[in-house]
């Protein structure tokens, strides 16, 4: 079973593995009663923003039988929401990122910052 810090962490691995940018894992445990983590992520493109949607859902149902609860948003919206329970991921367009600003609204957040050690192996099935 996977936990929600790396169900984020591999969250992030994923939308990077499709060159999404400034990906930002904030941990809002103990400031939201809805989830633990928040992911967000900005593409170049209504495509790009396809690409790193498509990446995330496909590979956490096949490695972990994982599907979000909810989807808000379809493409090509400039703003995709995935429900996973405790991790919620945001991905935008650097636009609609630099409008809404999620990072300033939770800037009480700790930020999860990339391991400099090797990967863990989430990506293996569980």
């Amino acid at each position: 079973m996977i936990d929600s810090k790396q169900l984020a962490v591999l969250t992030r691995e994923l939308a990077d593995s499709k060159k999404a940018d400034n990906i930002v894992i904030m941990d809002v445990r103990g400031l939201s009663n809805v989830t633990d983590f928040f992911v967000v992520a900005s593409g170049t493109s209504h495509p790009h923003l396809r690409a790193i949607l498509d990446e995330i859902t496909e590979k956490l149902d096949l490695l972990h039988g994982l599907r979000p609860r909810a989807v808000d948003g379809q493409l090509p919206s400039s703003w995709v929401v995935l429900d996973y329970g405790e991790v919620i991921v945001h991905l935008m367009l650097e636009e609609t990122r630099k409008k809404y600003d999620l990072e300033s609204l939770w800037s009480d957040a700790p930020r999860v910052r990339p391991s400099r050690r090797k990967r863990i192996d989430i990506m293996s099935r569980s």
